[in-house]
Formats: structure tokens, C-alpha cells, sequence
């Protein structure tokens, strides 16, 4: 078992740590404030209360978007252009605490959800930051959500990465990065005969509407047929290998015209 980084950090410094099962049970240090990233607990009241200033929360949507365990991934599976972090304080219903801050980010057309995890990770630093200075100068305004705008984001699984190629090529497109690089949508690559001939992870990839395909079948430009047009690959990662352009895949490994992807969870 390694430390956190925030535990690691605390030890470094001679802070005091609680390492714990259930947050609920223990008996914590007093403090000024509790700040929550990531944590897979609901916390009683006693606990969000037990700081002078409370407990608050980042969490990587705009909300009331996306309340959830998996915000930075349905921002993109939803087709949403825009992202930021929300500051909230801890409420007993989740995700649904008063906006006390909040930042705005664009996302790219080709963007996985690693990629934005990454960028909402670093935005997040000075989001919270910000919003403690003015906790501690009482300056924070707390904004109620508006609850008629409130969507899920639930946990997601290997079930949610199975691809149909008869859906539209944007919708598929958008499965791809934003399940990458977990839980990943893994595929086998098939010739005409159905040999299989590898397996990989899709990381990236663009619709293509101006040509026809069969759904799941690698024309001879190698893009893949789905049911409103076409899609092609920019990347992907080989079973047990890095993510790479799927040009530089070719390189190395057969990609047949003919042959077919076929999804697997």
C-alpha cells in the first residue's frame, strides 16, 4: 500500500493524518475548514459541520450538470462543448451543496476524458484556492443550485464501453474518448474471414459523413463503417502496449480492407 500524495505530504511535513475505513466514525482534529476532492464517502453532518468554516467540495462539472461519480466523462459523452469545476459546500444530497465558485474550460473536438481529467486537475488548484481566500475573509457568496437543471453522471462500467457501429459516428465518437482510458472501449480486429488478428483500445476518433460504409467494416481508406456515414481512427492503444496514432499502428500491424471491428467489454 503507497500513500496518497496528500498522505504522503502530511508525513513529510509531520501533519496529522487519519487513515480510515469510515470517516464518520473517527474523531478529528479541530480545523478551520474541510476540503473534499474525490472522496468515496457520504460524510454525516457532524463531520461537515465539525470545521469553523465547514466542508467543501470540487467537483469537476458545472453544476447542477452532471452530478455523479463520473462528471469529466459525461460531460463528454453528452456532446457538451464546455466544462469548468464547480466549489460547492457538502450537503447531504449529492453533488447538490451551494455553488460557492466556479470555472469554465472549452472541450476540444478530439479530447478524452484522461485529457480533460488533467486539465480540470490543475484548473481545480487555483478554483479552490480562490474560494478559501474569500471563505476566510468572508467575502464567499453561496449560490443555491438550480435543481430543474440537474443531470446524473452515475459510476460508469465495462458494460457502458460496448460499441454499436449502428449508431450515428458522432455518438460513437464520443463513447471512444469519453471512456478513454478507462473503462476503455476495447475491440478485436477481425480479417474478412473473421480471424482475429489483434485487439486494441480506442482512443480517439472523428465522424465522417460524406461516405457510406457497412457498420464495423474497415473500407479501403481504413475508416470504419457505422450507420449514418463513417468514422476514423486517429488513436488507439494496442493490447499491452502505449497509445499511439493509429498511422503509426499501421506501421507495425495489418489493418485490412474488409476486415471488421467487434466490440468487446
Amino acid at each position: 500500500m503507497l500513500p496518497t500524495p496528500i498522505a504522503q505530504a502530511a508525513l513529510d511535513h509531520s501533519w496529522p493524518l487519519v487513515r480510515t475505513e469510515n470517516i464518520n466514525a473517527e474523531t478529528l482534529p479541530n480545523a478551520d475548514l474541510m476540503v473534499v476532492i474525490a472522496f468515496g464517502q457520504k460524510l454525516s453532518e457532524p463531520v461537515t459541520h465539525h470545521p469553523r468554516l465547514g466542508a467543501i467540495n470540487l467537483h469537476a462539472s458545472l453544476l447542477p450538470k452532471h452530478r455523479g461519480a463520473a462528471p469529466i466523462n459525461w460531460s463528454i459523452l453528452s456532446g457538451d462543448t464546455v466544462t469548468g469545476n464547480s466549489v460547492i459546500r457538502m450537503a447531504q444530497r449529492m453533488d447538490a451543496g451551494a455553488i460557492l465558485g466556479q470555472s469554465q474550460t472549452p472541450i476540444a473536438p478530439t479530447e478524452t476524458a484522461g485529457e480533460l481529467h488533467d486539465r480540470l486537475s490543475a484548473d481545480g488548484v487555483e478554483l479552490m484556492l480562490e474560494t478559501i481566500h474569500r471563505l476566510a475573509n468572508e467575502s464567499a457568496v453561496e449560490l443555491p443550485q438550480n435543481e430543474s437543471l440537474a443531470t446524473l453522471a452515475p459510476k460508469l462500467s465495462r458494460t457502458s464501453t460496448i460499441l454499436d457501429f449502428s449508431r450515428p459516428g458522432a455518438d460513437i465518437c464520443r463513447q471512444i474518448r469519453g471512456l478513454y482510458p478507462w473503462p476503455g472501449c476495447r475491440v478485436r480486429l477481425l480479417e474478412a474471414t473473421g480471424k482475429e488478428i489483434g485487439r486494441l483500445t480506442l482512443a480517439t476518433a472523428q465522424p465522417i459523413t460524406d461516405r457510406q460504409g457497412h457498420p464495423g467494416e474497415i473500407d479501403p481508406s481504413g475508416r470504419i463503417g457505422v450507420g449514418d456515414g463513417m468514422i476514423e481512427i486517429l488513436s488507439c492503444q494496442p493490447e499491452g502496449g502505449r497509445r499511439m496514432l493509429l498511422a503509426e499502428y499501421r506501421n507495425g500491424h495489418p489493418w485490412p480492407a474488409g476486415g471488421r471491428l467487434e466490440s468487446i467489454a
